[in-house]
Parts: C-alpha cells; structure tokens; sequence
C-alpha cells in the first residue's frame, strides 16, 4: 500500500510539474475581443528606438486595401490572414509571424518591405494568435502543417501562375523552414527565414538556462508537458533536420545582438541546408530586428538572392 501510494504520489507530482510547463511554454488562453483601436508593440528596451517606425507601419497598412481571407486548418481551426496586393500577379510573400505574436504586430512592417520590392503580401495570424482559433502552440510542429493549408489555398485563389515565398519570423521563420522538404508546388520559388532557430527543443533549452533552470532537469518536463496535454511531440520536426532536403533556396537572416534566439541557430539551419542558400548576420540587430536596423541593406540582399522576376516592378526593383 506504502509503495503504491509513494508511486501515484511521484506520478501526480511528475504530472504536475509537466502541466505547469505546458501551461507556460504552449497553452493561449481564450483571448479577449481585439480593441481595432489599439495598437500593439513588442516590449523591450531594443524595441523601443523602432516604435515609431512600427507604429507607422501598423498604421500605414491599416489605411491600405486590404483582403480578409480564412482557411480551415488540418485540424478544423479557422485561421486567418490579410492580403495586401502590389498589383495584379506580383509575386506574393507569405507570411509567419513570432511565438505569442500576431500578424499586424510582427508583420506590418513585412507588408511595407513588400511592397518596397514590388511584391504582394499575405500575412497570416498563426493557430492561437490574433482572430485564428486554437489554444496550443506547437513551435511550428503543427503549424507548418497550417502553412501548406496556406499554399494550397493561394493556388485556388490567385490560380496556376502565383509565385509564393515563403517568409518567416522567429518562431514563423522555424515554421516555414519546416515546411522546406515537403512536397511544395513549383510555384514556391523560396523561402525567407529572420531569426528562426534550430529545434524546438533547443530554443526551449536555451530560454531554460537563461532562466536558470537546468534543461537537462527542466526539458523532460516540458516535453512530456506537450504530448500530454498538447498532443504533439515537441522533436517531431525542427528546421535543421527539414532543410536537410529542402527544395527551394533559402535566404537566412539573423541580428547578431539577438538574446532570444542566438544567431548560431541560423548558422546551424543553413550549414545544414542543401539548397541554394544564403546567411546575414546584422550586426548590432536585436530579435527581430534586421530589418529595421538596416532596410536599405536587407531589401538589396533581398532582390539580389531572389532576382528581378520575383518583382512586379523590374524597374523600381533595379
């Protein structure tokens, strides 16, 4: 009776433990009604010199002609998306944002550099952010399966010829590096990855130890936290084993000042890459923050690495 009950004691305890990490690394609560008024900027002190710039971008695509567009997940989840058109067939960036982001807040500035290379722009709120439903983030195990949902549904809805890249920040940029050896369209001529990381697993270890908890410890946890009461295994996929066998080339972007997600995680994606293939490091660039520290820089690289027929505008594009 004695060992029984010191049994189911360890295992409530284990069980426990694991809820209250898969409470913090994976679980949304119902989110309250979006106030279309507000707007929201990340937090931080290497934020802050680029508010305004964030906050005229949010603004900026707010006035813009817009097209609201939904598409049903392979799970059932209704997620949601915005599209911004350059001009009839340009070539169309879709877009990921970061973990507990959303679309307008981590991506608006995206929508501006778009249009900037003569491209139009669908950014989506991934599962759990924004109006999309869901209540568990899966570090793009799930939700790379969401973005070839979003391919497919662009080729119904802009037809045979539509050019896609595939573009991504943080946890968005692990989610279409994921999606790198899957059986894309031809239309998919690439794919932009800002600031992702190697591994589920490793991003999760690293935030660990910045918070002094000891991964080896802590991890076990974490991961049995996601199969339980997630339902998903946190080592399913990582974007360093998918670009493996990518299928289209890949440009890595990543600031070298980054103390989320360390910018040896993109060199370890694209040394394991084996597709054409491209890294920039930005010096003095926190998270997220490549482009705003040097536009002029990221949009040359940009239209050298994908070349003038990915712009709709040749000329302002040279």
């Amino acid at each position: 009776m004695w060992v029984f009950l010191g049994i189911s004691a360890v295992a409530a305890a284990v069980l426990g433990v694991s809820y209250g990490c898969f409470r913090m690394a994976f679980h949304v609560p119902p989110r309250k009604q979006i106030d279309p008024e507000a707007i929201e900027l990340p937090e931080g002190a290497a934020y802050e010199p680029y508010w305004p710039d964030m906050e005229r971008w949010i603004r900026e695509s707010r006035a813009m002609p817009r097209e609201h567009m939904t598409i049903k997940s392979f799970d059932g989840l209704t997620l949601h998306g915005t599209y911004y058109e350059y001009a009839p067939g340009a070539p169309i960036e879709l877009m990921f944002h970061g973990y507990r982001g959303s679309a307008e807040r981590d991506l608006s500035g995206g929508v501006q550099r778009c249009f900037r290379l003569g491209r139009s722009a669908l950014i989506v709120d991934q599962r759990c952010s924004g109006r999309s439903e869901g209540s568990v983030i899966s570090f793009g195990i799930r939700e790379h399966r969401d973005c070839l949902k979003w391919v497919e549904y662009m080729l119904r809805r802009f037809g045979p010829e539509v050019k896609i890249i595939l573009t991504g920040i943080s946890m968005g940029a692990a989610t279409v590096l994921m999606a790198s050896d899957k059986d894309l369209p031809p239309n998919v001529i690439g794919i932009l990855a800002d600031c992702g990381y190697n591994s589920p697993k490793d991003i999760i270890c690293t935030v660990m130890e910045g918070m002094g908890i000891p991964p080896k410890l802590g991890y076990p946890f974490v991961k049995l936290g996601a199969k339980i009461f997630g339902r998903f295994d946190l080592e399913a996929d990582a974007p360093e084993r998918a670009v493996q066998n990518a299928k289209v080339p890949v440009i890595f972007f990543h600031g070298e000042a980054d103390n989320y997600v360390p910018s040896y995680m993109s060199r370890v994606v694209y040394d394991a890459c084996a597709s054409r293939k491209q890294l920039v490091l930005v010096p003095g660039a926190a998270h997220g923050l490549s482009y705003p520290v040097d536009m002029e820089g990221y949009l040359s690289t940009v239209r050298a690495f994908f070349g003038p027929e990915t712009s709709a505008d040749r000329e302002e594009s040279a």
